[in-house]
């Protein structure tokens, strides 16, 4: 999936222990184009946060995966952003 629009803010970075290691992830607010402009909150995690190098005001094509895990009966969604592509054509793209 993918979504486009101007990066209109950015998180603080927030990292942390887990079992697996140490953990960073960095959320972004995009205002996307169109008549009707809505704002999606995207995360991106550890090392892809440097690779992207996201700035505001920037109008990126975000490809994004969503997913959804219970944690004591209550949902969470993620919004992921795997790969990032600028209006002049530059492209930051990682494995998923």
């Amino acid at each position: 999936m993918e979504v486009n629009g101007k990066v209109i803010d950015l998180m603080p970075e927030k990292s942390g222990q887990s079992v697996n290691g140490t953990w960073r992830k960095q959320e972004y607010i995009l205002e996307t184009d169109g008549q009707y402009p809505k704002k999606v909150c995207f995360v991106v995690w550890g090392d892809k946060i440097d690779q992207f190098g996201i700035k505001q005001g920037e109008n990126l094509s975000v490809s994004i995966d969503l997913e959804s895990r219970e944690y004591n009966g209550r949902w969470y969604t993620d919004v992921k952003a795997w790969k990032v592509s600028r209006s002049d054509g530059s492209t930051s793209e990682t494995h998923r």
